[in-house]
């Protein structure tokens, strides 16, 4: 509210960055050029006045003048506490500032209009309320800050305005708060924006002294927790003095060895709860021992410890080669695991999403094909530390996730067994014989290697005992299997799976020449210019003293002839050196075990007679060659109908049904007498029958041995035959290609038959095999016959005989 009364007309005093409220009584300092010529203009205009001099006290912020300024008198001019000339100034009301004018001196003189600081008498009662509060905080504030002589002066101003403008002594506004009160002309508004900020300043005070509170409680109980645990140390070495223990012997200090190790942050918080579980725990305590046990496995795991990935390629590739021969679907994805894995470090993408680069592949194949000591040859490859854990016949989940730490004995599992084994994050470990895990009360292991196999959770893998995240997403697992079927469908789909089908022939005399027949010689104690076998009696151990996909029982063989050679050598009967070949076989370790059918004599071999054809299966060992024998019976017996024997499971009996109901329905197409079918027994056999077999791949089989049987014709002696029929006669491909014509290759077969859609999977054979084979690819059984069958011969027409 500004009046109307007579303007002023003052010299002004600049006030840098500072502001005086009316009822203030400030000193200020005369050495100041703009200060004394304000204060020389208002002596000089007062001798012509009645009064002290004034001047107009102007805050100036930035070179900038504010709006309103107070009216000052000079209420004297000395020497201030420093003996510097100085003016005592008192502020006694707002002047809102108008134009420049002229004065004496050479200070700026302006006109200025007095503001009005009138308020109702008496006082409304919100203002009344106001002025209380006010005085409260006000009171507050100054008692916290010892100031109880400025208390009374406080509660007894009883005007709005003054009462207000009090707040100019306050030191915690700044100078724009203080200039926002001086340009508030309405008393009442000046006074709520005062209590407001005098409100703000205690809350933010009270903050500040809590959390100052808080830490010197923090800094005494840090400085309470040294001067125990000297306590503590100084006791324990005491009684260590008192038992004759040793220094030392004790290790209990725990708390340096953490604080010591290199461990992750949140590692690093659980370890030491436990420690101060321990600490405050009693010797007698059974917890005592479970915590030791718990922080030796966490301080003996290598946390942050990781070995360098030799990045040279050709070089991984070289060892691999050197010490496998063939698997060239392995060493193709870890020669690719390591380009990527190079280019991902050069990028800085070693880490992309908290995830690092591992590695999880599934070998699966028949037994003795190299699938253990691949790993160990991978490992070499990539400069890595090798683990191998042994799943077979694990029935317990605790084996893989660990025991809870409540159960007496409980260890960490499997897993983390092997990290703190290999002494790196980043090992080669080896899941030997997946597919041998089982399950029963105690959980399933396989469901629990679901985190650990699956890239993209194993970075936090947690395991049972240790409670705490272990990343294992930059450890590269190898699983090993003998039979796909048995690994659980969702174990499978985390895996990259890579087949390892067998070994040709060429190929398992390069493995006996290069890696078999030196580590035998040295385990037989000869040297290698000691005992020489030729590459003809390799080949003869290979084809006819053994029949497998693998190596193992090749390798048996050749210690087996090393060990009689040796022994004969100190018999005196042999003298060295000595070279083996083929012919001195016989004689060191008897006659061949798989002569192929081939070789046999004519009347000797099993599709001598009709109604027997030759298969193609594949087995837990790799593929092999099965013989289909079928019969009628005598139709004066009565036995009509369908016999299958050889344990065989439900979908290969339902093959041999669909084979009986084809040449049923098409016999005399084919020219078969079908009339024999209705009225006599069939009976199809298959050898070996403690192996259990199933699967539909024999069902042209088993139509070719029913065909031969009806016809008279004999199934030539060198086909073999695979292939899933239909009602309709049509051939429906199979799996298992590679395996089979492995197995054929390896029994002397020279034509095979096989489904056409599997042509494809030729690709996967190896050449040699192919070059010594004669495939044929086929869509009916119309074909399969043509093939298979001997050409019809005068006594062919002879009478089906009633068994084969």
């Amino acid at each position: 509210m500004a009046s109307t009364s007579t303007s002023l007309t003052l010299p002004v005093l600049p006030l840098d960055d500072e502001v005086v409220l009316p009822g203030m009584v400030v000193p200020l300092d005369l050495n100041d050029a703009d200060v004394r010529a304000a204060v020389e203009a208002a002596q000089a205009a007062a001798r012509s006045t009645p009064g002290k001099p004034r001047v107009l006290l102007v805050p100036r912020i930035d070179g900038t003048y504010a709006s309103t300024g107070v009216l000052g008198t000079v209420e004297q001019v000395g020497r201030l506490a420093d003996g510097d000339p100085g003016a005592l100034i008192r502020g006694r009301g707002r002047v809102r500032i108008g134009a420049g004018t002229t004065g004496p001196g050479a200070a700026l003189w302006v006109e200025g209009t007095p503001v009005d600081q009138s308020v109702p008498d008496p006082l409304p009662g919100q203002v009344a309320e106001l002025v209380k509060e006010y005085k409260a905080l006000a009171t507050a504030w100054l008692r916290k800050r010892g100031a109880w002589q400025v208390v009374d002066r406080v509660q007894a101003i009883d005007d709005v305005s003054q009462l207000a403008d009090n707040s100019g002594y306050s030191p915690f506004l700044t100078t724009e708060q203080k200039v926002e009160l001086l340009e508030t002309a309405d008393p009442v508004a000046r006074l709520k924006l005062a209590t407001q900020q005098l409100r703000d300043h205690l809350a933010e005070q009270d903050v500040a002294e809590t959390i100052a509170k808080d830490v010197q409680e923090g800094v005494d109980k840090q400085q309470r927790e040294f001067l125990l645990r000297r306590q503590l140390e100084a006791v324990r070495k005491e009684l260590r003095e008192l038992n004759g223990e040793q220094e030392g012997e004790e290790s209990d200090d725990y708390r340096a060895r953490v604080e010591a190790a290199d461990l992750p942050e949140k590692v690093r918080e659980a370890t030491l709860k436990e420690v101060d579980k321990l600490e405050r725990s009693s010797d007698q305590s059974p917890e005592g021992s479970w915590i030791r046990t718990w922080l030796d496995t966490v301080l003996e795991l290598p946390w942050n410890e990781r070995t360098e990935d030799a990045y040279d390629i050709q070089g991984a590739k070289g060892v691999l080669d050197a010490e496998h021969s063939g698997l060239e679907d392995v060493k193709e994805r870890i020669t690719e695991y390591l380009a990527v894995r190079k280019r991902r470090g050069e990028r800085g993408l070693g880490v992309v999403g908290g995830r690092r680069g591992g590695a999880v592949l599934a070998l699966v194949g028949p037994p003795g094909v190299g699938k253990t000591s691949l790993g160990e040859s991978v490992a070499h490859a990539m400069g890595r530390k090798f683990v191998r854990v042994a799943l077979g016949g694990v029935r317990d989940e605790a084996e893989i996730r660990g025991h809870r730490r409540t159960y007496v004995g409980a260890l960490p599992g499997r897993i983390v067994r092997a990290i703190k084994e290999a002494g790196s994050m980043n090992p080669v470990v080896l899941l030997d014989e997946i597919d041998k895990v089982g399950s029963d009360f105690r959980g399933d292991p396989a469901a629990a290697l679901l985190e650990v196999l699956d890239p993209a959770q194993n970075h936090t893998f947690r395991d049972h005992y240790l409670e705490v995240e272990l990343d294992l997403s930059d450890v590269v697992f190898l699983a090993t299997a003998n039979v796909l079927e048995a690994i659980p469908e969702a174990l499978l789909d985390r895996m990259e799976l890579v087949r390892l089908d067998g070994y040709t022939e060429d190929e398992k005399v390069v493995i006996a020449r290069d890696h078999l027949l030196p580590r035998q010689l040295e385990r037989a104690g000869l040297n290698a210019d000691e005992v020489t076998i030729d590459e003809g009696a390799l080949r003869k151990l290979a084809g006819e003293y053994t029949r497998e996909a693998g190596v193992r029982t090749l390798e048996r063989s050749i210690a087996r002839l090393l060990r009689k050679v040796a022994a004969q050598h100190e018999l005196g009967e042999r003298k060295l050196p000595f070279s083996v070949t083929e012919g001195e076989l016989r004689g060191l370790i008897g006659r061949p075990h798989h002569v192929p059918e081939s070789a046999q004599d004519p009347a000797e071999r099993r599709t001598a007679v009709p109604g027997v054809a030759t298969g193609l299966a594949v087995t837990g060992a790799g593929g092999d060659v099965l013989f289909v024998e079928a019969s009628l019976a005598d139709p004066e017996t009565g036995a009509a109908g369908l016999t299958l024997t050889g344990q065989l499971g439900d979908v290969m009996k339902e093959s041999a049904q669909i084979a009986l109901s084809f040449l049923r329905s098409h016999g005399a197409e084919l020219e078969l007498p079908v009339a024999d079918l209705k009225d006599r027994g069939v009976h199809i056999h298959f050898p070996a029958g403690a192996v259990p077999k199933d699967g539909p791949s024999a069902g042209i089989t088993m139509t070719t041995a029913l065909a031969s049987l009806l016809s008279g014709r004999l199934v030539r002696t060198d086909v073999a035959m695979t292939g899933e029929v239909s009602l309709t006669g049509r051939v429906l491909p199979i799996g298992g290609v590679k395996q089979k014509l492995l197995a054929a290759h390896r029994a002397g077969v020279t034509t095979v038959i096989i489904p056409k859609r599997n042509e494809p999977d030729l690709d996967d054979v190896p050449a040699e095999v192919l070059d010594k084979l004669d495939v044929h690819a086929v869509t009916d059984v119309r074909q399969v016959l043509e093939l298979a069958l001997s050409p019809a011969t005068s006594d062919a027409a002879r009478e089906v005989p009633a068994a084969a």
